[in-house]
């Protein structure tokens, strides 16, 4: 790994990491809001009084008990939008449209723009423009939205994400004989399985392996952990992968692609996260810790 420089921007997960399905994971969203002090007097260091008077004048000078009692829920609970870094919210989820997506987020109370995130979604997209191919998309219905206007009639070229309700055999057949005559394979990414309310399901990754197997090829990979993809997520950021660090549930596909990117991992223990899933990847992660608000924390208070 290259040699560190100052911190500019923080990928962060969703699905596992902010949210598993319409829950939020505890924390979440208030260590992500804005505060209204300036950064820099939230951190441990700055005495007390001098932080007291920095509260009162942001607030006008008076506070109620309420607003006191809030405000000291506030500072245990430090919030990454505080922090002078770019944010981006990087997903592979391919069950949904980045719209939809968008209005779950909002819906759980969390703070984040649409120009924000960057899904596996669009990777795929913008290969298949750069191809020129007319895809056969395996993915949800709720996610064709992100297609539109891609031409997939008469397909020469296979595009698989989650897809349950599509994982049939006759779907599959169709995708291998379009594969036996020489379309590209492009697997939105390969997860294993994913985090569920009911527990951990299947992801796209056995699906795609099994297509590869029977075909004898390999799929283009475009989501993560593809260096691809960790790299076009910070293009507009203008910082490179060490000034940047990532956090997520999946040891693999969110750590170990962005460490081997260059940025660092941050490992959190909630949604997918198995015990001992930190010795799965080498290098291991930078750091594992409990949840989202733990790891803003060690950013807040180690990185900056």
């Amino acid at each position: 790994m290259a040699s560190r420089r100052v911190l500019k921007a923080v990928l962060v997960d969703l699905s596992g990491t902010l949210h598993i399905e319409d829950s939020a994971v505890p924390g979440a969203q208030e260590a992500l809001k804005r505060q209204v002090v300036p950064f820099q007097l939230l951190r441990k260091e700055v005495h007390p009084c001098k932080r007291a008077i920095a509260i009162k004048t942001a607030y006008g000078g008076a506070l109620s008990p309420e607003s006191s009692r809030r405000l000291a829920v506030c500072f245990s609970c430090p919030r990454l939008r505080n922090a002078p870094v770019t944010i981006r919210f990087v997903t592979n989820t391919t069950k949904e449209c980045k719209r939809d997506l968008l209005e779950r987020l909002k819906r759980l109370d969390f703070d984040i723009k649409e120009d924000e995130i960057f899904t596996s979604l669009t990777a795929a997209r913008n290969l298949l423009e750069q191809k020129q191919v007319r895809p056969l998309l395996l993915i949800e219905d709720n996610a064709l939205h992100d297609f539109k206007g891609i031409d997939t009639s008469e397909p020469n070229a296979v595009v698989i994400g989650l897809a349950p309700d599509h994982f049939n055999y006759q779907m599959m057949n169709k995708a291998f004989q379009l594969l036996l005559d020489g379309a590209p394979l492009i697997a939105i990414h390969k997860a294993r399985y994913y985090k569920r309310k009911d527990g951990l399901a299947l992801g796209p990754g056995p699906f795609v392996t099994g297509l590869e197997y029977a075909t004898d090829t390999k799929a283009t990979v475009v989501g993560k952990p593809a260096r691809t993809f960790f790299l076009e997520a910070l293009r507009d950021t203008n910082c490179a992968p060490e000034e940047a660090v990532m956090i997520g549930d999946d040891c693999r596909d969110d750590v170990g692609g962005a460490q081997n990117a260059g940025m660092l991992g941050i490992l959190v223990k909630t949604g997918k996260y198995r015990e001992a899933d930190e010795g799965k990847i080498n290098p291991p992660p930078y750091l594992t810790c409990e949840s989202f608000p733990c790891a803003v924390d060690h950013i807040l208070q180690q990185l900056l």
